[in-house]
């Protein structure tokens, strides 16, 4: 194997751009920490695709790890797909995403594979509506969704629209593994294979997925009286711009108050620390410009339009940034009422959440007699039951407490502009009944119990930061705790363990205790951290969550 300076020097040696080998020689002659977290393994291309800080380096996200992954998917489509393949891709507003994004069709079409490139940046739900509408083999986002500016990535999803699952997404991790040089990848038509068109996509495409997006209103008549609800939106220089208000104003909204400064898509992000609406500072300038106009909702989205973060008004008045549990506890609780209410509910419905995602969900969907599915963490995973049980069943909507969540079928991944549509029209609804969005939570609340969740992370960056992490794993693994806060441990779920859990393995651990409490441990896939999340029931439920982040906290 070699080591790390032995790549950084095949790189100087090799056919790279004159750019890239100045950068390279810059990191070994200034550098030696960054020159090995740069070259130490090549960036890792996992199940849903790559995600890494941009730079030059096998670990890092440039043109020609961009191209060599491309290049493992195109041999996948060629080895295992029959006839004609097409491959929609889009981008957000990051740094070199458009550049990325032409890469990666550059190298499709010269494989012979078609490709639907959007025209400039879209969100990542509407990359996977146009997979469905196209019919198309797979699609490419160029994002790193919420991370902070230096990074991007790249997902990857398959014909049902959905993030690529078992057994696809190992086998195109193996190809692209095989792509162990730059001189493996068609950057340049190849002989003997014709290249394929690249065919834009635009307004067209945005015509038909806000006019699908109009059929799942339930409460028109609701937003038509409350029209003049005061909402906050801001993008946080993302691509939702693009489509959030004016999807807001047709189903009936028309005080849509922006927020000037963050309309701009620019992958700087330079109003904001990190373009994260779970973040309360990336909310500040919404919340500002909320108590500015006296508008009753913030609705903000991440770069590529996907994570949806809201704010409402508490009994006194003051805006409060609510977590993606309380979000979507509420919005399910509506759309779930709204369906009973016209009687679409007949028993062969379901929704779905995630492992770490409020239990409130599950117990929202039992008093309706909806079937609750707990899946992993990711939102494909929710899109693998809607293929699962298509034709079999009928999704209703399903959520993921990182601000994820989305409702009908076109669209196979989490859409920030279908859920803030629908908090909006929520909004009317309790309106109607004589209830703000805070108090519609508290109703919930006294209906089904308190429940409390809290995620926390710990950063640990670089070689040294990701083998830190491996071993808190394994520590937990070998010595689980006794008990959690003061409760006997009762129960542990190894998610290592499929033959116990009935999913897919994954790298992630739950301890419950006697009282009902839960701690689950998990590294993130996409950044270097390893997040703790803790949740609690009933009305000791804050004083619990702070007790369990004492203990595994340090």
């Amino acid at each position: 194997m070699r080591s790390y300076k032995e790549v950084a020097q095949s790189w100087l040696d090799g056919n790279f751009d004159a750019e890239t080998k100045a950068e390279v020689k810059h990191l070994m002659e200034t550098d030696e920490t960054a020159l090995e977290d740069a070259f130490y393994r090549n960036l890792e291309f996992g199940t849903g695709g790559l995600r890494g800080t941009m730079g030059v380096g096998t670990n890092r996200m440039n043109k020609y790890t961009v191209g060599m992954a491309t290049q493992g998917l195109a041999n996948y489509i060629k080895a295992h797909v029959k006839g004609a393949a097409s491959v929609c891709i889009s981008h957000d507003s990051r740094n070199n995403s458009r550049l990325f994004a032409e890469i990666s069709a550059d190298v499709l079409s010269n494989n012979g594979i078609k490709v639907y490139l959007f025209e400039d940046l879209r969100p990542t739900p509407e990359l996977s509506y146009s997979i469905r509408i196209k019919k198309a083999t797979a699609g490419i986002m160029v994002t790193a969704s919420h991370n902070p500016k230096e990074y991007n990535g790249y997902k990857v999803f398959w014909s049902d629209g959905g993030q690529i699952t078992a057994p696809v997404d190992k086998d195109i991790v193996a190809e692209v593994g095989k792509i162990e040089d730059p001189a493996q990848v068609a950057f340049q038509p190849l002989p003997g294979i014709e290249k394929a068109p690249i065919e834009i996509m635009g307004a067209a495409e945005d015509e038909l997925y806000l006019k699908d997006q109009l059929s799942l209103m339930l409460s028109p008549e609701a937003v038509k009286k409350h029209s003049d609800l005061k909402i906050v939106y801001t993008p946080l220089h993302g691509c939702g711009v693009r489509l959030m208000p004016e999807a807001l104003k047709r189903i009936g909204f028309k005080n849509i108050i922006h927020v000037p400064e963050q309309e701009v898509p620019d992958g700087n992000f330079p109003t904001v620390a990190s373009p994260n609406p779970e973040e309360p500072a990336a909310m500040a300038m919404a919340l500002a410009k909320a108590d500015e106009t006296g508008a009753d909702l913030v609705l903000a989205t991440d770069p590529d339009a996907d994570r949806l973060g809201i704010a409402v008004r508490n009994d006194e008045g003051k805006m409060v940034q609510l977590t993606g549990n309380q979000t979507w506890s509420f919005l399910t609780y509506y759309i779930l009422k709204r369906w009973q209410e016209l009687g679409k509910l007949n028993g062969n419905q379901y929704c779905v959440k995630t492992i770490v995602t409020s239990e409130l969900l599950a117990a929202i969907c039992e008093s309706f007699g909806v079937k609750c599915y707990n899946v992993l963490t990711g939102f494909k995973y929710i899109a693998e039951i809607q293929k699962q049980q298509e034709g079999k069943s009928e999704f209703i909507c399903g959520g993921e407490e990182s601000y994820g969540f989305n409702l009908g079928s076109f669209v196979r991944d989490k859409c920030a502009q279908v859920a803030g549509c629908a908090v909006a029209e929520c909004a009317a609804w309790a309106a109607e009944q004589g209830l703000t969005l805070w108090q519609l939570l508290q109703k919930v609340y006294k209906e089904y119990g308190l429940y409390v969740e809290k995620m926390v992370y710990i950063v640990r960056k670089g070689k040294s930061g990701a083998e830190e992490i491996q071993k808190i794993m394994a520590d937990y693994r070998a010595c689980p705790p006794k008990e959690i806060a003061g409760s006997p441990l009762v129960k542990v779920i190894d998610y290592n363990k499929p033959e116990e859990t009935g999913l897919p393995k994954s790298n992630v651990l739950q301890f419950y205790n006697a009282a009902g409490d839960v701690v689950t441990v998990r590294p993130s896939g996409t950044e270097p951290k390893i997040k703790f999340y803790f949740g609690a029931k009933g009305s000791d439920a804050p004083a619990k969550i702070e007790a369990l982040k004492a203990q595994f906290i340090s």
